[in-house]
């Protein structure tokens, strides 16, 4: 597959100065560079430029970025974008700090996803040669090594799922249905690499974001993660919890603007030749939140 991974997230937030304090000092993220009310941040165990931008001006999704292998890769998936009949342009070195020339796609649910090969290399804060498992200074917070998914909405999943499919080559790890029909599906949990998902979308507004999430590293992890949260007097939505789809351990929170975030853990290894999992639409609250067996309304409805 050409695509390798979650990039970037670029979210907007209402105030920049408390947006920069909750992922710098809560999460534990590094600012590597500012400009034009715009912070962009990276995570303890991340290579790459960053992985977060947070852009002052309301709130919301911006546009998020897929990592790909090459750049005949982008130039490929330029024309299956175009034999899908979806829009797309080229981006160049510059429009976004740190990333090269890349191809800018708006999707069937009206997001931006832009997707590039070349980014500037920061590299950890552990290093490549002989690296402690963790960083003995520097850390903050909850430390998150990593951002991992984003979950966004769409009016029509069944598209958007054919798009990652027969454009992007995503495989769909775990589908959440109504009925037996092709339209009956009402979300999709896809993966690129080996994740459980590397995108997901629910069925729901066109351009609305969920969730973006990070990879911690087990549940010890994400017991501590809520305990970081409960000092930063940070709204928790639910968790410390088990999803059943993905087998991951969640809690669920939001920034000061109100986007939400996921500290995520565990989980199963998908593959070339894993085989997707079914879930009915009266388990589904068995699937999201195995823990307790049910969901809060507010959970599926405010998305920003």
């Amino acid at each position: 597959m050409s695509v390798i991974r979650l990039g970037y997230v670029h979210v907007r937030v209402t105030d920049l100065a408390r947006a920069r304090d909750h992922y710098q000092n809560t999460l534990g993220m590094d600012a590597v560079h500012e400009e034009d009310g715009r912070v962009y941040l990276k995570s303890w165990d991340e290579d790459n430029h960053h992985s977060v931008v947070l852009e002052e001006g309301g709130v919301g999704l911006v546009k998020f970025g897929y990592k790909v292998t090459g750049e005949d890769s982008l130039a490929a998936l330029e024309n299956r974008v175009a034999g899908f009949g979806a829009t797309a342009e080229r981006m160049s070195k510059g429009d976004n700090a740190g990333v090269g020339d890349g191809l800018r796609v708006t999707l069937p649910s009206e997001h931006v996803l832009e997707l590039y090969s070349e980014v500037e290399y920061l590299g950890t804060k552990v290093g490549k040669i002989n690296p402690d498992p963790w960083p003995r200074t520097g850390l903050r917070g909850i430390g998150v090594p990593r951002i991992n998914h984003a979950l966004i909405t769409t009016e029509d999943p069944a598209l958007l799922e054919r798009f990652f499919a027969e454009v992007l080559g995503f495989r769909p790890a775990e589908r959440l249905v109504s009925g037996d029909e092709p339209g009956d599906l009402v979300g999709s949990w896809m993966f690129c690499g080996e994740n459980p998902h590397d995108i997901a979308f629910v069925n729901g507004p066109n351009g609305k974001l969920h969730h973006f999430a990070y990879q911690i590293d087990d549940w010890s992890a994400l017991l501590r993660a809520g305990d970081v949260m409960s000092m930063d007097e940070v709204p928790i939505d639910f968790g410390p919890a088990r999803h059943g789809i993905t087998r991951g351990g969640t809690i669920y929170f939001f920034d000061p603007s109100g986007n939400r975030n996921e500290v995520f853990s565990g989980g199963y290894r998908t593959g070339a030749d894993f085989r997707p999992i079914t879930w009915t639409m009266d388990q589904a609250a068995r699937g999201i939140n195995y823990t307790h067996r049910e969901i809060d309304q507010d959970f599926l409805q405010v998305v920003t």
